[in-house]
Order: C-alpha cells, then structure tokens, then sequence
C-alpha cells in the first residue's frame, strides 16, 4: 500500500547542536543499568506458576470495555482452542513489586519450533489482558505473544490509585523509579526468560506498547539490544525539549498528583518548568537528560525501529522529535541501512492509538522479524 502521509522531521532545528554531543552507547547504556540497579535489591530470576485473571484491575473511571484500533490487527482464520495460554510470574527483584505477571499465547503445534515473538506493553492505568485483541491476532499468525503487567498495574495493583499513589510516594522517598525505569528493568529480565525458551527463537524478539507502553518499549531496546525489532506506538517524547519550551503540560497532567505534591513541597504556587524538572529528576534520573530520546532513540540503530505517533499529540510534541529523528537517521544511514528506520507521524491525530497504526506494527515486524 501506498506509505501514509507524514509529518516532515528530516530537518532538524537550529536546537540540533545542542544535542549533537557524541555519546558511547557502551557507557550510556552502563550508566542506565547501575541507575536501575540503584534502588532494587537483586535476586537470580525465577519463574513461578500462574492461574488466568478473570478480570484484571483498570484503574480508570468508568473502565473502558474495547479498543477498536486492537481489534483491527490483521488475523489468520482460528479458534480460540487453537491457541495455548500460559500464565506465570518472574521473580525479578526482592520487593513486592518483583513479582512480573506474564500472559503468553501462542498457537497449538509450536511448542517444539523456534518461533518469533514479540513482546507487547499496555498503556498507563491498564493490564496486560488489555491487549488479548492485539495477542490472539499475533499469535494466530504465528508469533509468540507476551505481555506483562507493568509495575503498580493490573496483578501489581491494589486498588484504583495505585500507580498514582506510587508515583507520590517516589517523590516522597525518592527510593522507587515506578515512571517508566522499573519497567524497564522487568523487561531485561523479561528478555533473559524469553531467550531461553525452546519455542523462541533468541535472534528474534520484538517489542511494542502504547503510550506509557511505548515509551516502556523503546527505553528497554535502548538498554537491551536482544530486542531485535522495535516499535513504540504514541510513546517517544523529547522530556528536556518540552521543559524548555514550554511543552510540558499535557505530559504532567497525564500523572497530576505527583506533581501537585511537589508543587506544594516546594513551596510554589503552580506547576512550573521548575517543578517539573526536579520530578524527572528525582523519580527518574536522567529522563530529561542523558538519557533523553536524543541519546536513547539512535542507541536503537541499526536494529529496525518504527515510531508511530499523532501529529497533534500534545503529549509527544512533534516539534520536540526533530533531534532524535535527525540523529535517529544519521545514525542508521552511517549504519548503512536506512531502510531500518521509519517515524510516522499520523495527520490530525492527537494521543491515541489507531487502526492505521496498528497495521503499519504489524506490517514491521511482519517484514523483518518473520
């Protein structure tokens, strides 16, 4: 089909020398790990058996009930006895938290084949059973299906505030990093069980996720480069970009009380750039600066990557993505496969996910990952 109509981000700002900086990828990539492992206490990863989640925890008002855009994922012809489902938990660190949730489905027959997989991350306030849509149609197709509950979601829920009480309480004790990092670090050890599967084949893991999902999915290809193929859906944002013009607000008001609280901690009367810069820094080191989409999204090269966003997302600036792109480009250009690197940034669509964008994943991992 004919590409869709994209946003121009070849051309980067003037901003661009700001940001040009050389980095090792060898220690970006080490200095992200010991931030990680900063605060968590590690054990060997374990796996432990689980039931299926009759009903997993949303911890939205009133709960949504379906995701059209999931549902249009191209499918083969199947029952739903046809596929295996598996449940279980990975022991990942020594805390409540530590415990990962993991939905695995596949098709009967494969269990004894190494098979692509793919692993799949839901946006904020949702669950991994969330996106069964979007695990049925990969599976039916041969892929192997995972998703996880990120932490302070879904089995790692509580109640309706949790994640909203996790991110406060981060602030407060600035022992937790439950904005994007720790998921992350699930996701390396996600990536140690996957490549030990018999039904897996190692070479061939991608990862994908919406929103909080998709900025999950491209920190952990940052970090870890066994996942081969990457695409995060209306998840990558320049964080220093939109403190510095001012673009902040809709990103803030996704996550409000973690701010607020600091706002009244710091004895301010409104939200400012100040504000929130001391928040990345204290619940997440290094968001809004080393590690920033400048630095982490041309890490990713030369393993494919398609960024699929809105053009009027408000919480993904576009004017905010001219850097990492520019470098994004360079860096798969120098790597001599430009073909690896897509950004789409779809025409008059805000903070959502689409069925257009669902197709063009699908149609990514389906040319480099089968």
């Amino acid at each position: 089909m004919d590409p869709p109509s994209q946003v121009d981000l070849s051309n980067p700002s003037p901003l661009m020398d700001s940001a040009s900086a050389e980095v090792d990828l060898s220690t970006l990539r080490s200095h992200f790990i010991d931030v990680l492992k900063s605060r968590r206490t590690q054990v060997p990863v374990s796996v432990e058996p689980a039931e299926p989640v009759v009903e997993c925890l949303i911890q939205e008002t009133p709960r949504p009930t379906r995701s059209e855009a999931m549902e249009s994922c191209p499918r083969e012809d199947f029952e739903k006895d046809q596929l295996i489902e598996e449940n279980l938990y990975l022991i990942t660190e020594e805390s409540e938290q530590g415990r990962l949730p993991v939905l695995i489905l596949s098709l009967k027959g494969s269990e004894h084949q190494k098979r692509p997989a793919i692993v799949f991350l839901h946006s904020t306030n949702k669950c991994k059973e969330w996106l069964r849509p979007l695990l049925e149609a990969y599976a039916s197709r041969g892929y192997i299906a995972v998703a996880i509950d990120s932490r302070y979601h879904g089995e790692r829920a509580k109640n309706l505030t949790t994640y909203r009480d996790a991110l406060v309480e981060s602030w407060e004790k600035g022992d937790t990093m439950p904005f994007i990092f720790e998921t992350v670090w699930d996701l390396i050890k996600l990536a140690d069980y996957l490549s030990q599967r018999e039904d897996i084949d190692p070479s061939r893991i991608g990862i994908t996720g919406e929103s909080l999902g998709g900025m999950h999915a491209c920190f952990a290809a940052f970090v870890d480069t066994r996942y081969a193929v990457v695409v995060p859906i209306i998840g990558v944002q320049g964080f220093r970009w939109a403190i510095d013009n001012d673009q902040w607000q809709a990103r803030v008001n996704s996550i409000k009380a973690v701010f607020e609280k600091a706002r009244t901690d710091l004895g301010k009367d409104e939200i400012d750039r100040d504000v929130v810069e001391k928040v990345w820094d204290r619940i997440a080191p290094g968001l809004a600066s080393e590690f920033d989409a400048p630095y982490s999204v041309p890490a990713i090269s030369p393993r494919p990557l398609l960024i699929l966003n809105g053009a009027e997302d408000p919480r993904n600036p576009i004017a905010g993505l001219e850097i990492p792109f520019a470098k994004a480009r360079l860096a798969y250009s120098e790597a001599n496969c430009p073909q690896n690197f897509n950004a789409i940034a779809e025409p008059g669509i805000g903070h959502m996910i689409t069925s257009l964008m669902v197709k063009e994943a699908s149609e990514w991992f389906d040319k480099f990952l089968k």
